[in-house]
């Protein structure tokens, strides 16, 4: 499976973004975009936009299934979504392929699922994240990259990076074929977890 290279992907560099909530991440996704907005970035958002938005179509994972097929198509280099646990429009979205998402309600997860998972989509929850620490979540996930902060971990992206390549080719029939055992794309060093540590 290869992700799909598309020349005029929108990217973060150049504060281009795909959101999208159901009704019940309709007020957070609001408060972050306006904050967003605010600061230059350009949304496109694919749910509810308005509180009388509460169509069929913009049940969770439908919203959730339009903003991963963005990422799929290569149109957006990452996304926001929002319902109000962030597990169910999580769900949907990572059912298209090349959509890596994080559930997330905390700062330092949201830096974690950039910049050591790779996350394209980050999922909230409005029933659990306030809006500013919503626009916290955002700032520290659209401002980060793969590796940002590790620089005291020997081979800390190239670990990380493995283990991303290796999701984004895994084949499910190759796997139970395999016996259920993971051809490796190749090896890095793993890390030593009893002194690879800051001081």
């Amino acid at each position: 499976m290869k992700i799909v290279e598309n020349p005029n992907m929108k990217t973060v560099k150049d504060k281009k973004l795909v959101v999208g909530a159901d009704f019940a991440g309709y007020p957070l996704k609001e408060a972050i975009c306006a904050h967003l907005r605010k600061k230059g970035w350009e949304i496109e958002d694919l749910g509810v936009k308005n509180e009388q938005d509460n169509g069929p179509e913009n049940m969770f994972h439908r919203v959730g299934l339009r903003v991963g097929a963005k990422i799929s198509e290569g149109e957006y280099e990452r996304a926001l979504i929002f319902c109000g646990t962030g597990m169910g429009i999580h769900i949907a979205a990572s059912k298209c392929p090349h959509v890596h998402s994080a559930v997330v309600e905390s700062v330092p997860a949201g830096l974690r699922c950039i910049t050591g998972n790779n996350c394209n989509v980050l999922a909230m929850g409005g029933f659990y994240v306030a809006p500013q620490m919503g626009i916290e979540i955002a700032e520290a996930y659209l401002n980060h990259n793969l590796g940002d902060g590790y620089e005291w971990w020997p081979n800390f992206y190239e670990f990380h990076e493995l283990a991303v390549k290796e999701l984004e080719a895994f084949d499910y029939d190759k796997f139970k074929a395999n016996g259920f055992k993971l051809e490796h794309l190749y090896e890095v060093d793993l890390p030593d977890m009893m002194n690879d540590r800051p001081e």
